[in-house]
């Protein structure tokens, strides 16, 4: 049987400092945090979320798991017990192709302590050795470049870039890729 942890979600990995974790119905408040919060979802969506949308959200996650194996996963950190942010794999669509991408968001008070590249290359770990993935990506605005920053520690360069429409409103990314050098899944 899975581990759990005390939040109840199945551990999929830990780092030195962070366990992450499949989230439960019991973390919507945790990721209200974050994704209520309009300073950390500018950056990333233009808007924060209402509860309802964040309720939404963690409901897609729920069902990834339950029909891929992965989703975003809740990062709590060991020393507190606390959800403090998101990490985790999703399939995205980018251009014509599905994307195995590696997507993070963490809330505000725990920002600029590495805690998001830590989580991100424990996600690359996972999707390289778990999963098999020959390469993973990350898709960020063009403005953020703190999760820029995150995604050159986890290995990865910038490789393409396009507009993407969210909520109403066109905002330009660009894609970040680090290939599997260790075997791939052919």
């Amino acid at each position: 049987m899975p581990e759990k942890s005390r939040g109840g979600g199945k551990i999929i990995t830990e780092t030195e400092r962070l366990l992450l974790r499949e989230m439960t119905q019991a973390d919507l408040d945790a990721l209200c945090k974050i994704l209520c919060d309009e300073e950390t979802m500018c950056a990333a969506y233009e808007s924060a979320f209402t509860r309802e949308e964040a309720q939404g959200w963690l409901g897609r996650h729920l069902q990834r798991y339950e029909k891929y194996g992965f989703g975003l996963w809740a990062v709590v950190l060991k020393e507190t017990k606390e959800m403090i942010g998101q990490c985790g794999l999703t399939l995205q669509r980018w251009g014509e192709k599905e994307i195995l991408e590696i997507g993070y968001l963490f809330q505000k008070a725990y920002w600029h302590k590495g805690y998001a590249a830590e989580a991100a290359i424990a996600c690359k770990e996972y999707a390289f050795s778990t999963l098999h993935a020959d390469r993973v990506y990350s898709t960020i605005r063009d403005i953020h470049t703190a999760s820029q920053r995150v995604a050159v520690r986890n290995g990865m360069k910038a490789v393409d870039e396009a507009v993407k429409n969210f909520r109403g409103v066109d905002m330009n990314f660009l894609l970040y890729a680090v290939e599997n050098t260790k075997g791939s899944a052919e």
